[in-house]
């Protein structure tokens, strides 16, 4: 039995190769994006395109006069076609899985940047040229400020964690004196 991960993870690669061998995988993701933030905008429309109480030329047609114009008509049938299957409310993780796709297919890694307090520009600009160095490829960051973290930052990128947090030397510390 597929899982609803499974299914998600199908949709968004028929969207890529489509993309692929249309070579506009650029322009789809940038779309996908933007449909993305449409949504997380106004998140009962998702709930309006999945309502089996409204007539499905009607949720098709608020497709399209939604996103038909400002997105690629790939997109807007993309859309339609999980309209169509009852698989709308599985948009969030289909983008999210062409974003994975995308990405690894440019040579991208998110990097997670946790720390105690915002980072300064320049202090992103060279976390983020030192982390293309270690990981060989382009890095895009997502910074998050959090209270969890006491001082210093956590990075999380490709399956890996650097933590230079103020609690892991203090933990480091801890087990040198204890020895």
């Amino acid at each position: 039995m597929r899982t609803m991960t499974d299914t998600s993870r199908e949709y968004a690669e028929a969207l890529f190769a489509l993309a692929a061998e249309e070579n506009i995988c650029e322009e789809v993701y940038n779309d996908l994006r933007l449909v993305l933030s449409q949504f997380r905008g106004n998140p009962t429309y998702v709930d309006f395109l999945a309502s089996p109480n409204i007539p499905i030329n009607a949720r098709l047609d608020g497709i399209e006069e939604a996103f038909g114009g400002s997105v690629c008509e790939y997109v807007v049938s993309f859309l339609q076609i999980l309209c169509r299957k009852d698989s709308i409310r599985s948009v969030y993780k289909i983008i999210m899985d062409f974003d994975e796709l995308y990405k690894a297919s440019q040579g991208i890694s998110t990097a997670r940047v946790i720390s105690a307090v915002p980072l300064k520009q320049a202090q992103k600009d060279k976390l983020k040229e030192k982390l293309e160095q270690l990981c060989g490829k382009k890095i895009v960051m997502e910074c998050i400020t959090s209270s969890s973290v006491l001082g210093g930052m956590v990075v999380y990128v490709d399956g890996r964690v650097l933590d230079g947090s103020l609690r892991r030397r203090l933990h480091d510390l801890k087990e040198v004196i204890e020895k």
